[in-house]
């Protein structure tokens, strides 16, 4: 199962939805780790150093820093962005879908965009 760590601005809703639907999911928030208003190259480094996908609403920057980590070779175990305007109920069955049926290598060095 992947390991995920979410953005000081993804959607509460969308966290809590996961936990309630896959209690084992391992999903944590920056603002729970200490990350509370680190700028995206910090929160992608500390994502990066636990093998923990970030998931994001911020389709503007997060995407530039994360490829531009992996232009510089470092680890950037992955992305899933999801615009604001997506039901939360989607994007809780897209990231569930993700988390449960796929590995975490297959996501190493990409920026995925949802809806699936």
């Amino acid at each position: 199962m992947l390991r995920l760590v979410a953005d000081e601005n993804f959607h509460r809703a969308i966290v809590r939805g996961l936990k309630r639907r896959e209690a084992d999911l391992d999903v944590v928030r920056v603002q729970d780790v200490g990350l509370l208003m680190a700028d995206d190259p910090s929160i992608l480094a500390w994502a990066a150093s636990q093998g923990r996908i970030l998931l994001t609403h911020d389709l503007a920057t997060v995407p530039d820093f994360a490829y531009e980590r992996v232009r510089d070779a470092l680890s950037m175990p992955g992305v899933f962005a999801a615009n604001t305007r997506l039901p939360v109920a989607q994007v809780i069955e897209d990231i569930l879908l993700l988390a449960t049926d796929s590995e975490p290598e297959e996501w190493e060095g990409v920026v995925l965009y949802l809806p699936l």
